[in-house]
């Protein structure tokens, strides 16, 4: 009973995660915006397998092509990438202490980047600038806060 009293957590965290990428920055910030909907969508598919897979990685991506106004399809060919690879290797980072398994994150992250550069350089779309690469770097840092809180919320526990 539990469980479908905390459905509404899954919506909710991607809402969410879609209102803090899209949230203004100064410009000076913008480079260390962590990609939020990336970390909700990892979690999900560490931690509900059997419901969150590659075609829900898809649609948030088409989801979030649409929200942010960028290439039609690039968000969701980087979520589709990251969520192939944490399905793949879920056994071993479902059970990582969560230092070992932020800096899987932080991997997973920076990979993204590359996925994200070369799209662009395949189509001849301008190039991030350097310093848009530390936002991996915060991404892994949040992973623990962020992974407790989905946590807490989805399995119902009370703080204290």
């Amino acid at each position: 009973m539990s469980r479908n009293r905390q459905q509404w957590v899954l919506p909710l965290s991607i809402f969410v995660a879609l209102l803090l990428g899209l949230l203004p920055l100064p410009a000076w910030l913008q480079p260390l915006r962590p990609y939020w909907l990336a970390l909700a969508v990892v979690y999900w598919v560490i931690e509900a397998p059997g419901r969150i897979g590659l075609g829900f990685a898809f649609a948030m991506g088409l989801l979030a092509d649409l929200a942010f106004g960028g290439l039609l399809g690039e968000q969701a060919l980087r979520l589709v990438i990251m969520a192939f690879i944490v399905q793949r290797f879920r056994a071993q980072l479902r059970f990582f202490p969560m230092p070992q398994q932020a800096l899987a994150i932080g991997g997973l992250l920076l990979n993204d980047r590359v996925v994200s550069a070369a799209v662009h350089l395949a189509l001849g779309e301008p190039q991030l600038p350097w310093s848009f690469w530390w936002a991996p770097l915060l991404g892994m840092l949040l992973w623990a806060p962020v992974f407790l809180l989905l946590d807490t919320l989805r399995l119902g526990r009370k703080g204290g």
